[in-house]
């Protein structure tokens, strides 16, 4: 049975903490609907109605797109273990990108990335726990060091052009703001 909160609750911040990965939800008026999975040390709960995420250099940069035009966001996440439970947040988000003045107050949260593009940060207004009896058990082995090898063999400058090759639209060719 779902219950439904107005805020984070201590019990909620302690799940959400205890989870390896999360997933977020963003679609602008028209368009496609984008579900994204996030993991690493990227989200930060920064009060009982607020979330930071940072959002680190991918192929896409859908969410960034939609909150230009439509700031809705939900965020989602699951037990892989022992405790079945799925906790979603409901809210509006702004895109603060890395030349924004509040930059530095938002990424003082988060540990150093030269791949950061933005931090996303969710005004939350509901909060919804569901059962997860359907969520297959999982078990953690750790986080990718994929993207940080890549970013690694980058220059600041490729960075800065790769997001201008594929970060700079959605699939639906709607800006999203992102510096180049």
């Amino acid at each position: 049975m779902a219950k439904q909160f107005d805020r984070i609750e201590d019990q909620h911040r302690s799940f959400i903490e205890e989870q390896h990965m999360f997933f977020t939800g963003s679609a602008g008026p028209e368009g496609r609907v984008n579900i994204s999975p996030k993991g690493m040390d990227s989200l930060r709960v920064l009060g009982p109605n607020r979330i930071s995420w940072m959002n680190l250099t991918g192929s896409g940069n859908e969410t960034a797109g939609h909150l230009r035009e439509n700031p809705r966001m939900t965020m989602m996440w699951c037990s892989f273990t022992t405790r079945p439970m799925i906790l979603r947040t409901f809210g509006t988000a702004r895109a603060t990108h890395v030349n924004d003045p509040e930059w530095d107050e938002l990424a003082q949260h988060f540990p150093a990335h030269r791949s950061a593009r933005q931090i996303f940060d969710l005004d939350i207004d509901l909060v919804q726990t569901s059962c997860g009896y359907a969520v297959p058990f999982m078990e953690f082995q750790s986080d990718r060091d994929t993207m940080q090898k890549w970013v690694d063999g980058k220059t600041d400058e490729e960075l800065r052009a790769y997001w201008q090759n594929r970060n700079t639209e959605t699939i639906d060719g709607k800006p999203t703001g992102v510096p180049v």
